[in-house]
């Protein structure tokens, strides 16, 4: 009778005790959402425009000049 010898297998790895259910899984993605983005009204033009940006059309930013506004 030929019996093989006995070996144990041996992991570093990290291994669950059990599968993450989806309500604990969906609880830690609460924070990962994308909020919508805020527009702020521009005081001169009245027109909508990310707050503590560059106006690309006017290139004004906190009432200096910053860039040459584009020809159309």
């Amino acid at each position: 009778m030929s019996s093989a010898p006995h070996t144990e297998i041996e992991t570093d790895m990290a291994v669950p005790k059990r599968k993450v259910s989806p309500s604990r899984r969906n609880m830690r993605r609460a924070h990962d959402a994308l909020g919508a983005n805020t527009y702020a009204e521009d005081k001169d033009t009245g027109e909508l425009r990310r707050p503590h940006h560059v106006d690309l059309k006017t290139g004004m930013y906190r009432g200096r000049q910053v860039l040459t506004p584009k020809e159309d």
